[in-house]
């Protein structure tokens, strides 16, 4: 049998599919570094800052609130969105990502980060989704903020990179 130039399948090039271990074990990761740097900082951070470089300190900050510690206070209905968010997330990984490793890096850090600060509403504090976030990153002229924040914040821009990418014709 022969094939001919015109087919669509001699001229579309093969699509991969990238593997769902990829966002699932960068999750995994963030959420591993996550809560390890915070109990870190929970335990070595209580008396004092510490200074690093510049204007970076590490300063142990508790957020019952909102991004910049706004909406103090909101903890459960902040809890329940990233529920929501992390399970449509885990939900259209799949179909989100694709063939791109860009956008399976960028859910997977979303995720990640999001379930990182949802543990620490589940169980740091007193009742369900009432606990307060840990942050601990300071650098004196942006809000302080830990490991999840940072990969919510990158995975966010990578996906304003891949869907930027995807517009291009």
């Amino acid at each position: 049998m022969t094939v001919s130039l015109d087919a669509p399948e001699a001229r579309a090039p093969a699509r991969r599919e990238v593997s769902l271990a990829v966002p699932l074990g960068i999750a995994a990761a963030v959420v591993v570094l996550d809560q390890l740097t915070k109990h870190w900082a929970q335990n070595a951070l209580v008396e004092s800052s510490k200074h690093i470089i510049w204007t970076l300190r590490l300063n142990l900050s508790f957020n019952s609130g909102m991004a910049f510690s706004t909406g103090r206070g909101v903890g459960p209905f902040i809890g329940a969105v990233a529920i929501v968010v992390i399970i449509a997330l885990a939900i259209s990984v799949r179909r989100v990502a694709g063939d791109s490793v860009l956008a399976a890096v960028a859910a997977g850090l979303v995720v990640g980060g999001a379930i990182g600060n949802l543990a620490d509403r589940i169980f740091r504090g007193g009742g369900w989704l009432h606990g307060s976030v840990i942050d601990f990153i300071d650098l004196q002229w942006f809000p302080i903020f830990n490991v999840a924040d940072a990969a919510i914040t990158i995975g966010g821009a990578l996906f304003i990179i891949w869907t930027l990418r995807r517009a291009q014709p």
